[in-house]
């Protein structure tokens, strides 16, 4: 369970992180995107205002220049059906006031400053209002143009919505400050992200500064985008967890398989190893009495010839059947146990069993206790094959004994130690236990207490462990079950030192 836990967590963090990155790499392309498109609606914005501005500048510099007319024949009155952001128009000639009492004193201030400047200046500037005084001082007349901002904005040019637009555009000067759209600007504590561009009209006389600012909000990231994502990381991850699972499959079934082979052969080792013995006696026997029976024959004068002939086939068939089955144990003979010996760790091969019977665990809904890091790894010499084939059958036998216990109380638990100058593995199950007429007959090929069962697992398995110089045992354990108890070798410390 905690290896499922360990292995889904892992496959989960891997989707966690990739889902994380994605969101980072959607979220920066989608506000570079954002501020790319704010800042090229301000650059556009500026321009436009920009090209406003430097037309009063022109048209004040066209006044300037032409020849004043008198009583109706003024053109600068008819300014303001030309341009409706010129509110009002007015002159001042030489030795006169300004019309405007009010503000004469602010626009002869002006008016001094642009002869000075040679450049038009501004005169009374109420932003709040969205109006301002432009003033050009000249000979002999001097004009005054009262301009209208609000007018001033060329809508049918403008790159934005002013209505829908969440980019907030404004005229500042010092304090003062006109919005032109008011865009979206949440407070200061909303979070998110801020976009500013400040740039100063491009006329001196008229020293506004274009400010235009954009607040993009949480909900603005491409959270559809993000979504589709995740789905996609988590389907190529769960593809990724498909092949990694149908691979151990398959490598699980290969060794599986392997084992199969391997323990086929041994049983067969043992079949042949036991007709071997239990036919040589009565082979044995008939070709004695054989050949006993043509020495009688020999002697009694009477028709012999057929019964010489029969017995001497009946010798030939029995060599041939003594040689059948000398050459049937010649050839699936099981090699011997220490013919490989080398140095194996026994955590290891443990922990490799119950990988290649998980299944079987799953199935039967046993989780075995066993901790392959409580510990230093104990080293054993053992053969590969042999000690795998043992674990192999130590653990289906618990695994079938707990079958007859109720799912909810199957136990198994698989512990390694070292006792004196040998490895200890023990397995233990809490099923039904080993009967006491059963136990001294245990490990004694063809002894099976399960039904169909061959009884050769647990005889193969202590003759394996006899060959490679150490012992397998059964005993029943408390209060209810069985533990065998395999016993090998440990590896010689100067063994140990040199590998």
């Amino acid at each position: 369970m905690k290896q499922w836990l360990r292995t889904q967590g892992g496959w989960w963090l891997a989707w966690l992180v990739l889902t994380a990155v994605g969101t980072v790499w959607l979220a920066r392309a989608e506000l570079a995107q954002l501020q790319q498109d704010f800042e090229t609606d301000a650059r556009i914005a500026h321009r436009l205002m920009s090209q406003q501005v430097v037309q009063y500048d022109a048209v004040l510099a066209t006044l300037a220049l032409l020849e004043p007319g008198d009583g109706a024949d003024r053109p600068e009155q008819r300014l303001p059906s030309v341009y409706p952001s010129i509110l009002r128009v007015q002159r001042r000639e030489r030795d006169q006031a300004w019309p405007d009492e009010k503000q004469a004193g602010a626009l002869a201030a002006a008016e001094a400053r642009s002869r000075s400047e040679r450049r038009a200046e501004l005169a009374g500037l109420d932003l709040a209002q969205g109006r301002y005084e432009l003033v050009m001082g000249a000979t002999p007349v001097s004009y005054a143009l009262e301009i209208d901002l609000a007018g001033s904005v060329p809508w049918r040019d403008w790159p934005m919505d002013p209505k829908r637009s969440p980019v907030r555009v404004s005229l500042q000067r010092g304090a003062q400050q006109f919005v032109l759209q008011p865009g979206r600007m949440a407070q200061a504590d909303a979070g998110g992200w801020r976009f500013g561009i400040t740039k100063a009209l491009a006329s001196p006389s008229q020293p506004f500064d274009l400010v235009a600012e954009r607040h993009v909000g949480w909900a603005e990231l491409p959270w559809r985008s993000i979504a589709g994502w995740a789905v996609a990381a988590a389907l190529l991850l769960a593809g990724l967890w498909t092949a990694q699972r149908q691979r151990i499959a398959r490598r699980r079934a290969e060794e599986l398989l392997r084992l199969g082979q391997v323990a086929r052969l041994n049983a067969l080792g043992e079949l042949s190893a036991g007709l071997a013995h239990e036919l040589n006696q009565p082979l044995t026997a008939m070709l004695a009495n054989a050949q006993a029976a043509r020495r009688l024959l020999d002697e009694d004068p009477p028709d012999l010839a057929t019964a010489r002939n029969a017995m001497g086939q009946a010798v030939e068939q029995a060599r041939r059947a003594a040689g059948v089955v000398g050459r049937l144990r010649r050839v699936i003979e099981r090699p011997e146990a220490g013919g490989d010996v080398k140095p194996l760790v026994l955590q290891e091969v443990v922990r490799s069993a119950m990988h290649l019977l998980a299944p079987e665990f799953a199935q039967r809904g046993v989780a075995a206790q066993f901790d392959a890091t409580a510990q230093a790894p104990v080293r054993v010499q053992a053969e590969a094959v042999a000690l795998e084939q043992i674990v192999h059958n130590l653990l289906m036998n618990a695994l079938q004994a707990l079958d007859l216990v109720p799912a909810s109380e199957r136990r198994l638990s698989v512990s390694v130690g070292r006792n004196g100058q040998e490895g200890v593995l023990t397995v233990t199950d809490n099923g039904r236990g080993i009967a006491p007429e059963a136990m001294p007959r245990l490990f004694e090929p063809f002894f099976s207490t399960r039904e169909g069962g061959l009884g050769l697992g647990l005889s193969l398995s202590e003759t394996l462990a006899s060959g490679m110089g150490g012992s397998l045992s059964a005993a029943n354990a408390a209060p209810r079950g069985a533990r065998f108890t395999l016993l090998l070798p440990l590896v010689a410390p100067s063994t140990e030192r040199m590998g």
